[in-house]
């Protein structure tokens, strides 16, 4: 059996719909896939619409987060959410006003490109997200249109990198916060990528015990921007913290390279995983 746990469509930063982004995941040999577009579970329904026959999909979400150590400044953390109630009232909200922030953070962004003479404008990137929660690889998108840049990847390493003067930053969710809503609406949080320090900062083992402290059911070991090395330093933790362990190819169709089921979780692991969730049930025949 091959499970990947996180994808993304075109309702967040994918590059493919909910029901392309399933006929991918069969073609690609998969028998399990989740859905986890950033902030929003917009795409859920058409995932539901479009599942092949013999394909399981697993209805989740990723949240920007962040961690607040003592003395330094905050980390950016994704959390997956899997099997929670989207109607739950407290974390619909929360998930309103992060998707409102993503928003409000990519036009201050296209202002600032635009003003220094970037070929970039808001309404043409609003146009092209196609319904979808406007972020940062839309940017990226409309930067390559108009000659900008090579690829996404080169604008995410120069304009739009975190220490370029035009990157601008958003509210995210305490991720203790993140945990406690997801376990609240029936959900299984998973740390996603925590180790990745390809992207930048990442948090310690003393926030993974915190975090695990606080509800967190499970820690995304397998995934294609952890090292060896750092994939089995987090085996070695969730064995340590009683966690889930799952993999994960990161999905995003044409705006990333991996391909899907790049990694994957261990049956065994998803079904520990799918006896944890009671908010909403897998998508199956």
């Amino acid at each position: 059996m091959r499970i990947d746990l996180h994808t993304h469509s075109s309702v967040s930063d994918g590059t493919e719909s909910p029901a392309e982004l399933l006929a991918t995941a069969r073609a690609a040999g998969l028998d399990v896939v989740a859905l986890t577009d950033h902030d929003t579970t917009g795409g859920w329904a058409a995932a539901a619409a479009a599942r092949p026959p013999g394909l399981t999909v697993v209805p989740g979400m990723e949240l920007s987060c962040r961690w607040f150590p003592s003395d330094q400044p905050p980390i950016s953390v994704h959390l997956l959410g899997y099997l929670f109630d989207p109607l739950h009232p407290a974390f619909g909200a929360e998930r309103a006003r992060l998707r409102d922030e993503r928003l409000a953070r990519a036009e201050r962004i296209v202002e600032a490109l635009a003003a220094d003479g970037h070929p970039v404008d808001w309404a043409d990137i609003v146009a092209h997200s196609a319904g979808g929660v406007v972020g940062r690889p839309h940017i990226a998108g409309a930067l390559v249109r108009g000659g900008a840049v090579a690829s996404v990847g080169e604008a995410f390493t120069t304009l739009l990198h975190h220490r370029s003067p035009y990157y601008a930053s958003k509210a995210d969710t305490d991720v203790r916060e993140g945990i406690a809503l997801v376990r609240a609406a029936g959900g299984v949080p998973v740390f996603a990528h925590g180790l990745a320090t390809k992207r930048g900062r990442v948090v310690g083992d003393d926030a993974v015990a915190a975090m695990a402290e606080a509800g967190l059911l499970g820690l995304e070991v397998d995934h294609p921007d952890h090292s060896d090395e750092e994939r089995s330093h987090l085996r070695g933790l969730a064995a340590d913290l009683g966690l889930i362990v799952t993999g994960s190819s990161d999905y995003h169709g044409s705006n990333k390279t991996t391909p899907i089921g790049a990694c994957t979780t261990d049956p065994a692991q998803f079904e520990r995983l799918l006896a944890a969730g009671t908010g909403t049930p897998v998508l199956r025949d």
